[in-house]
C-alpha cells in the first residue's frame, strides 16, 4: 500500500473557489454555499482508498458533531474514474449513502480543484476560517490502516476547537499519510 503525504499548503492561504457537481443531490454545489458560518472543513477522499475507508465512521462523526457549531464539511474525489472505476459519480453515490455521509460528496472531473489546493493524497484535509483562509491541513490522527493506533480524529478535533474557542493551534500539523490522488495522464 503506497504511502503519500499532504503536501501542506501554506496557512493564511485563502480556499480557493469552485463548483462542483455533487453525487448525492446531483446538483453543482459551491463553496461559497457549503462553507460554514464558523469554518469549513475540505477533505480530498474517495471511495477505495484504504486509508480513507480506515477514517471514514470518524469524519462522520465529526462531521455530525461540528456541523452544529456552524462548521461546514466538503467531501471532493478527485480520482482518475477511467483507471479506478470504483471512484466514478454513481459509485461514489452508492458510497456516501451506505457511510451516512452528512456533508455533501463533489466530484472533481477535471481534477482542476485538486491542483488549485494542492491535495496530493487521500485523505487530505483542509480547515478554513470563517473568512475562508487556511488555519489547518494535514492528518486526520496519527492511526493509518495496521499501526493498532485507535482513530479519534484528534488532530482535526483539536484544530476545529481551536478555532471555535478562537485560540491559536499550537500543535504540529503533521501531513495526512494515504494513496496518491489517481492523476489523469
Amino acid at each position: 500500500m503506497a504511502q503519500t503525504p499532504s503536501n501542506m499548503l501554506p496557512l493564511g492561504t485563502k480556499a480557493p473557489e469552485f463548483s462542483l457537481f455533487d453525487t448525492i443531490s446531483g446538483n453543482y454545489l459551491a463553496l461559497n454555499s457549503l462553507k460554514g458560518g464558523k469554518g469549513t472543513v475540505i477533505m480530498f477522499i474517495c471511495n477505495h482508498c484504504p486509508f480513507v475507508i480506515h477514517v471514514n465512521v470518524e469524519l462522520v462523526k465529526i462531521a455530525n458533531n461540528y456541523s452544529k457549531k456552524g462548521i461546514g464539511f466538503i467531501a471532493i474525489s478527485s480520482n482518475d474514474v477511467i483507471k479506478y472505476p470504483q471512484d466514478g459519480p454513481e459509485n461514489m453515490k452508492i458510497h456516501a449513502k451506505h457511510e451516512h455521509y452528512p456533508f455533501p460528496y463533489l466530484y472533481d472531473k477535471s481534477q482542476e480543484v485538486a491542483k488549485a489546493y494542492n491535495a496530493a493524497c487521500t485523505p487530505d484535509l483542509y480547515v478554513f476560517d470563517a473568512d475562508l483562509k487556511l488555519i489547518y491541513r494535514g492528518q486526520l490522527d496519527d492511526s493509518r490502516p495496521g499501526n493498532s493506533i485507535t482513530v479519534t480524529g484528534d488532530d482535526l478535533r483539536n484544530a476545529l476547537d481551536c478555532l471555535l474557542l478562537d485560540k491559536t493551534n499550537l500543535r504540529i500539523q503533521k501531513p495526512s499519510i494515504g494513496c496518491s490522488i489517481k492523476w489523469k495522464p
